[in-house]
């Protein structure tokens, strides 16, 4: 039986630091390397996609600012983008993550275009289209229409996929396919990493990586390591994916100048993930947590709030701890006992390391993108 042909495969997504634009770039670069051939649309090139691959190329969406607009449009030369590469390319798919605007301008782009030349269309929804938008009433309406008029939609957890049918109304089967995580080798060793941030031996490397946007509850964060006791135990290394800046005053006045290290947007998150001891997540909600995935892969175990789809992805007492949210005083002190206890925290790593390898490897995901791509092109 003869291997089915490699498909033309579009993607867009936000390009800026955060687990949906990494995951869409992991997924384009894993579906080239299986032979598809990839087209990455968006206003900027993905901070994490490599330069030079074969099979994958990338095409910058150009946003005029007119004096007519109050604010720059994205939705339509985003759709007119996509209309022309589709058209130009024979694209198969456009895979688009986020609903607003992504999957409205895809839905755009191919009423321009002729029935023969229309790909089918993949929405998969992260999270903020779902738990922020979906309850804007200036938003819902069109986030709905946009995943019913798309051919296949994902989400990245079952708890997204849940509050997605009870706060929007979509007609469409919702598909699981939880977020995959492919560490890239470190380029620095553990070792020369963790005297670059100026931590000992005897220091755990606590490690809390996200956006900071809101939902992170960064606020959160910085209570909960001013109650860890001994102070002198840990230090706190923030990957900040945004200005870290206004959070300074509250390091002042919370006396953690010397505890805690901030790195902003760094590109290879592996250098710094190998080098902790410990993730900490205090989120209000999240749809998957993939910087706490980053650190299961290297056998880095997390205390995390008990929201969204995070159980799905830590399964408490084994791979890592839960705390239920805003309980800073509880969350300290289960840091506080994993610092206390290296043998216990060595051993729930290299469950972790073993649960994401089993659960959420590209070998085991990848393939069920793969396989929902060919049923939305033959149906």
């Amino acid at each position: 039986m003869p291997s089915e042909k490699p498909l033309k495969i579009g993607i867009t997504c936000y390009p800026s630091v955060g687990g949906s634009g990494i995951l869409a770039t992991a997924l384009g670069e894993e579906l080239a390397h299986r032979g598809h051939e990839i087209h990455f649309i968006s206003y900027e090139r993905p901070f994490r996609l490599s330069s030079g691959a074969p099979r994958i190329y990338f095409h910058p969406v150009q946003i005029n600012d007119y004096g007519l607009f109050r604010y720059p449009d994205y939705t339509l030369p985003l759709s007119v983008k996509m209309a022309e590469v589709s058209r130009d390319y024979g694209l198969d798919v456009l895979h688009v993550h986020y609903a607003v605007p992504h999957a409205t301008a895809a839905i755009l782009a191919c009423s321009m275009l002729e029935a023969r030349e229309r790909p089918r269309v993949v929405t998969t929804l992260h999270g903020t289209d779902t738990m922020l938008l979906g309850r804007d009433a200036g938003y819902g309406p069109a986030i709905s229409h946009a995943l019913n008029q798309s051919d296949a939609i994902t989400a990245v957890s079952d708890y997204l996929k849940g509050e997605t049918q009870r706060l929007l109304k979509v007609d469409r089967p919702i598909e699981v396919i939880h977020n995959f995580f492919v560490p890239r080798h470190p380029s620095r060793s553990r070792q020369e990493v963790r005297q670059e941030l100026g931590i000992s031996d005897a220091e755990v490397m606590i490690l809390h990586s996200s956006n900071l946007r809101p939902v992170k509850r960064v606020d959160l964060l910085l209570d909960t390591i001013a109650r860890i006791k001994p102070h002198d135990s840990f230090k706190l290394v923030i990957l900040a994916g945004e200005d870290f800046s206004p959070f300074k005053a509250k390091v002042q006045r919370l006396g953690l100048e010397g505890r805690v290290i901030v790195r902003e947007k760094v590109y290879d998150v592996e250098e710094y993930v190998q080098a902790a001891d410990l993730g900490l997540i205090t989120s209000e909600t999240e749809s998957f947590c993939l910087s706490i995935l980053e650190a299961m892969y290297f056998a880095c175990p997390s205390v995390a709030t008990r929201v969204g789809g995070i159980p799905e992805v830590i399964d408490d007492q084994r791979t890592g701890v839960l705390v239920p949210f805003g309980d800073a005083n509880t969350l300290a002190r289960r840091v506080e006992e994993l610092i206390q206890n290296p043998s216990r925290r060595s051993a729930m790593g290299r469950a972790a390391q073993q649960f994401a390898r089993g659960h959420f490897a590209a070998d085991i995901i990848v393939p069920r993108y793969e396989a929902l791509y060919r049923r939305v092109c033959k149906e």
